[in-house]
């Protein structure tokens, strides 16, 4: 079977997922004897049944020592973007404070207006003040809010003043003593973010998939949407990851562009497996660590919950891999073998997500 084939079929896999994983509100239908098409879509009209009920268990913000963050707001070349981005970085910082536990003092704003500035200046004083403030066991947070250029090598984001290029962001967060970083580069032309800050338990998200898109882009208003939204969380846990936050963002702005009838100009990316190719969906190894960062703080009662989760998630991890490879030997089998094992794999997977439902609620 053609790459290609392959990666379209395994795309619909991830998405029939994001639909059987409702499958908690009722026992699984009976399937057997049926050929996996009509299987799948029993245990898809059984989902969308019992979703009606669904009600994520409420998560109360809890301040955690152990969160810092940086949103650097930078330059906006006009009245109209600087307005915008403005609005964007306050709903960021509100939706931070407020609704995902971090401690105003450890949230650090540099903007275009007010002191401290988005200067190259302030943004390496402030990342040399976090070589101290930092442990080996925090997670930083660092968002990017503005424009972006590209030279053809690099990537920078606009600053008031001279800008730092992409390699340079690099040396800074390489020096920092956590190597727990999540960086959202919400600019254009922030494509080659993702390669030249890629590293080993870096989550990296730019708004574009290279330095050719260059336009304003509308990203950063729907990703803070996703921090905002109920319907972002799609597995239900309670908890928005990075990875939810990701896809629901790069799901709204699409839509943004086929209802206005314009091409899209900006194309989201995750990377967060080291290898600093970037991907606009889950493949070639994507979204593991992102699926498994979380904005919020979990209580203790909460992380112990995770832990049990944390074991169905590895399961379901391995069921998924087994039907990747089975969609990949296809030709090579018989029809009935084919679809009788889609079939088991596919309720294995049905029950495993019922049960990480039942996990979290």
């Amino acid at each position: 079977m053609p790459r290609r084939d392959r990666v379209s079929i395994w795309s619909l896999v991830l998405g029939l997922r994001s639909l059987i994983e409702r499958l908690h509100c009722a026992d699984l239908p009976k399937t057997k004897g049926q050929r996996p098409k009509a299987a799948i879509l029993t245990l898809l009209l059984s989902s969308l049944v019992c979703a009606q009920s669904v009600t994520p268990k409420p998560r109360l913000a809890q301040i955690d020592p152990n969160k810092f963050a940086v949103i650097i707001n930078g330059a906006s070349g006009e009245e109209e973007y600087a307005k915008q981005f403005q609005q964007w970085t306050k709903d960021l910082q509100e939706a931070l404070n407020k609704r995902y536990g971090f401690d105003a003092t450890k949230l650090k704003l540099l903007s275009e207006a007010q002191e401290p500035r988005s200067t190259a200046d302030e943004v390496k004083k402030t990342f040399t003040a976090l070589k101290s403030e930092l442990q080996p066991d925090n997670i930083l947070f660092v968002f990017f809010i503005g424009h972006g250029s590209f030279d053809g090598k690099e990537s920078k984001f606009n600053l008031v003043g001279p800008d730092i290029a992409s390699s340079e962001y690099n040396t800074l967060l390489s020096a920092l003593p956590t190597k727990r970083v999540v960086v959202i580069n919400m600019s254009s032309a922030s494509g080659e973010f993702a390669k030249s800050l890629s590293a080993k338990g870096r989550v990296v998200i730019t708004a574009t998939r290279n330095g050719q898109e260059t336009n304003a882009t509308h990203f950063p208003g729907f990703f803070i949407d996703a921090l905002n939204a109920t319907d972002s969380d799609t597995d239900q846990d309670g908890h928005i990851s990075i990875l939810e936050a990701f896809v629901y963002a790069n799901r709204l702005t699409a839509e943004f562009y086929s209802r206005s009838g314009r091409l899209a100009t900006e194309h989201a990316l995750l990377e967060d497996n080291g290898d600093g190719v970037g991907h606009e969906r889950l493949e070639a190894g994507e979204g593991i660590l992102a699926r498994a960062t979380y904005l919020d703080s979990l209580s203790i009662d909460e992380a112990a919950e995770n832990v049990a989760i944390a074991k169905l998630l590895k399961e379901r991890t391995r069921l998924e891999g087994e039907i990747e490879q089975l969609i990949a030997r296809k030709t090579s089998l018989q029809e009935t073998e084919y679809e009788a094992s889609l079939e088991r794999l596919f309720i294995e997977l049905a029950k495993i997500n019922r049960s990480i439902k039942h996990a979290g609620t």
